[in-house]
């Protein structure tokens, strides 16, 4: 038998087992928000509120990736995990969505910038600050692209595919 088929299948995220699917999610998951940071401390890429939540997305994500892996159950409880990943995604797909239609309006009608997220989160209660952070805000709508695309559409691409190897690595039959 030869090695290269062996070798073959080992690179080929369609074929990996439920756990290693899992855990390369929780690596992606760690890596998007370590880029994040690494923008935001070295580049001096200030996140607005938007950008806050599609973070908080990605760890959420990342928790549920990292907790089915370190689990990898052989029954329908890979659901659970899984449905904590698809959850994750939907809010993360919704945040970026968002993000990029505030930052698709003509500058004349983006809204006013707001607070910051510390500011809001200790003037106003959660339900409002919510409201208010969706309303975005001037610093919301800054294009700043990575390799082409803004960040935000960066965020959604990474939703949909980490969703989608989810629910590939959940209905495959092997450990």
């Amino acid at each position: 038998m030869s090695a290269i088929p062996i070798l073959a299948d080992a690179m080929n995220p369609l074929r990996w087992s439920y756990r290693a699917s899992f855990f390369a999610g929780f690596a992606i998951c760690a890596a998007l928000l370590g880029f994040a940071l690494y923008a935001q401390y070295v580049w001096a890429m200030i996140p607005c509120p938007l950008c806050i939540f599609q973070r908080i997305g990605f760890v959420v994500m990342g928790l549920f990736f990292l907790l089915g892996a370190i689990h990898a159950p052989r029954s329908r409880v890979r659901w659970v995990y899984t449905g904590g990943v698809l959850l994750s995604a939907i809010w993360g797909v919704a945040v970026a969505g968002r993000h990029l239609w505030i930052q698709s309006l003509p500058a004349d009608q983006v809204p006013s910038c707001g607070g910051d997220l510390s500011y809001l989160m200790s003037a106003f209660p959660f339900a409002k600050v919510l409201k208010l952070v969706f309303t975005g805000s001037g610093e919301c709508a800054k294009v700043e692209p990575i390799l082409g695309l803004p960040i935000p559409a960066w965020s959604l691409l990474w939703f949909i595919v980490l969703a989608l190897g989810a629910v590939v690595a959940t209905r495959r039959r092997s450990a």
